[in-house]
Formats: C-alpha cells, sequence, structure tokens
C-alpha cells in the first residue's frame, strides 16, 4: 500500500507588515500597509487591523486611505525580509531537505519519511510555527495535508497564526463545497466566467466533465476536474529555476507621449542591466514590455531575443503604444525571459559534444 503524502504548507502572517510591526515598537497598533507613499503608490501588503476596513494587497494607497484614515503607510526593506526569510528557511532544514519556496513568505514542505514526533506532520508544523514565534518573534499559519493544493488551501483557515490540518480521509469532504474561487490558478475573471456557465463550487465541477470544462478554461480544464475530487499529484519543485526577471515603475502622472516613454524605457534598461549582472548565467530566449493605462488594463508585447538589446525594448514599446486608445500610461515594465535549459556552462558542453 503506497504511503500518503505528507505535505505542509506555510504562510507567513501579514509577512512584511510583521516584520515592521516586529522591529518598530510605534507600529504594533496601529492599522498599518507596507508599499509605497505617493498617490500612485499601490501597497504591498497590510496587517490585520488595517484588513478589517477593508484594506488590501495590490490596492492603491489613495483607495486604502479612503477606507482607513488612520493608516501608517511605511516604504518596504526588501533587505531585511530577505534575511528574515532566510531565517525562516533554516528552520525548515531543521525538519526536512524537501522545500518548494513560493515567495519570501511561503512555501511548501514535504516530511512524509520524517522521523520527528514518530511522523506526525501536525506535530512537525506546530513546531516550525512555535520555532519561528520564538526565534523570530513572527506568527505563521499551516495547512498539513495530502498534497500541495490541499495544503496551500487549508493554510488559509484558520490564519493568524493557526492551524489546520486535513487528513487522507477528509479530503473530498473538505473539497466538496469549495468556493472555485479559492483553487489556486482561478482569478476573478475566470470564476465569473465559470459563474456564468452555473459552476461556483467543487461540487458543481464534480457533477461535470473535462470535456465540458475545456471550452471554458483551456487546457487547465483536466487539471481543474482532478482539483474539484482533492486530487493533485504534483512533487514539490525543490530546484525552481528563474524564468524571467523583470523591473518596472509607476508613475507620479500619466504619461502622455511617445518620447516620454522611450525615456521612461532607457532608465529601467539601465536598472535592468544592474539585476541581469547577478544571472550572466542564465541564457535570454525572450524581451517583453508591459504598459497599464489609466483605465487599470494592461497590454504585453513580447520577441524572442537571444540578448538584452534596448532598441529591442522600444520597437516593442511603439507596438503596445499602438494598443493605448489615447490612455495615458500609468505604468512600465520591462522583462527577460530565460530559455528552459538556461545554463551557459550547461549549453556550451551541449554544443560542444
Amino acid at each position: 500500500m503506497t504511503q500518503s503524502r505528507k505535505i505542509i504548507h506555510i504562510d507567513m502572517d501579514c509577512f512584511y507588515a510583521a516584520v515592521e510591526m516586529r522591529d518598530n515598537e510605534s507600529l504594533r497598533n496601529v492599522p498599518l500597509a507596507v508599499g509605497g507613499t505617493g498617490p500612485r503608490s499601490v501597497l504591498c501588503t497590510c496587517n490585520y487591523q488595517a484588513r478589517k476596513f477593508g484594506v488590501r494587497s495590490a490596492m492603491p494607497a489613495i483607495k486604502a486611505m479612503q477606507l482607513c484614515p488612520d493608516l501608517v503607510i511605511v516604504s518596504g526593506r526588501m533587505a531585511v525580509y530577505q534575511e528574515v526569510s532566510a531565517q525562516i528557511r533554516a528552520i525548515f532544514q531543521r525538519y526536512t531537505q524537501l522545500i518548494e519556496p513560493l515567495s519570501l513568505d511561503e512555501a511548501f514542505l514535504d516530511v512524509t519519511h520524517n522521523k520527528e514526533f514518530n511522523g506526525s506532520a501536525t506535530l512537525i508544523a506546530e513546531q516550525i510555527r512555535r520555532d519561528i514565534f520564538n526565534e523570530l518573534n513572527l506568527t505563521a499559519s499551516a495547512g498539513v495535508a495530502p498534497n500541495k493544493f490541499i495544503a496551500k488551501i487549508a493554510s488559509d483557515e484558520n490564519k493568524p497564526n493557526g492551524q489546520c490540518v486535513v487528513t487522507p480521509a477528509d479530503v473530498s469532504g473538505f473539497v466538496e463545497n469549495l468556493p472555485l474561487k479559492k483553487i489556486p490558478g482561478i482569478g476573478p475573471k475566470t470564476a465569473q466566467k465559470l459563474l456564468g456557465y452555473g459552476f461556483s463550487s467543487c461540487a458543481d465541477i464534480r457533477a461535470s466533465s473535462v470535456a465540458v470544462l475545456t471550452p471554458i478554461v483551456g487546457k487547465f480544464a483536466p487539471a481543474l476536474y482532478q482539483r474539484s475530487f482533492g486530487i493533485d499529484h504534483r512533487q514539490l519543485e525543490t530546484d525552481r529555476v528563474r524564468k524571467s526577471l523583470a523591473i518596472e515603475t509607476t508613475f507620479s502622472q500619466d504619461l502622455s507621449c511617445e518620447k516620454e516613454c522611450e525615456s521612461a524605457v532607457e532608465l529601467l534598461y539601465e536598472k535592468l542591466l544592474v539585476r541581469l549582472e547577478k544571472h550572466q548565467h542564465m541564457v535570454i530566449s525572450k524581451q517583453g514590455i508591459k504598459l497599464k493605462f489609466n483605465d487599470f488594463t494592461q497590454t504585453t508585447v513580447e520577441q524572442q531575443s537571444s540578448h538584452c538589446d534596448e532598441n529591442t525594448f522600444k520597437q516593442l514599446l511603439l507596438k503596445a503604444l499602438l494598443r493605448s486608445q489615447s490612455r495615458g500610461i500609468r505604468l512600465i515594465g520591462l522583462t527577460l525571459g530565460f530559455a528552459e535549459h538556461n545554463n551557459k556552462e550547461t549549453q556550451q558542453l551541449c554544443f560542444s559534444l
């Protein structure tokens, strides 16, 4: 009989804001957000006091201040967050080497074969959360389940500073009435589209078929159908390879002409080159540009490219601007895509055989 996997999803509670509250006593009992303070800035995250007012991550700062006039917004300290994230990762490594980081503040851990606590994933998760609190004075929530999909959803069930365990026997019941919008990969637009076809929960998906779902969600249909039964065979990606590099900026005032946008691209390009220096071993496969308009819609234009070229970005800019329809430009972003086999040394070795 195959042993059920034991997957833990650890998710730090309002991570950036929690670090700021920990390091600055005056911020501990006020509604707090981390992000830019300008009128066009967007919040990275906020604490739970702020969330009571409807403030959310990715919300424009000006809207957040309207919802919560007493909101305190502080600039992020990415170097500090990265350092704390490394400390959290070191705690994970005491219990398993099978770790898939999703971001600075969350990760999957596979503890299927661990011997600590008589192999109890529940007790391991509790100890990890205890270690994080005792050593870093931060709280984390955890989901414990037989697969990544269930574990990630479970970690959100008892936030903040909580834990949810879903045993193999509980999976079907846990998932059956789950709203589709909670499934990773289903954004607001897709959820609304599914609702238009009468699908609002996993129970609705179970009663359907992959053939019916395919015209609605495309290639995601087989995975969605499996998720509705709580099935997820994905292994942890413990050696995740960077697939892209990006840089973007939001302007305090909309850009309205090609020359202004071109100047912005030139500045972003210089910053992108600095970031690229840390990834010289990567093989570039494409370049892209993203524009966000003043109505918050956005467009992306990409093309294949073997190196980072400023003129290529400017050509992509011209193509993207054709879609502006006289709307102001709120944001410009530059991206580089890396080849799947993206180690230059490995690529050169293959060519020499």
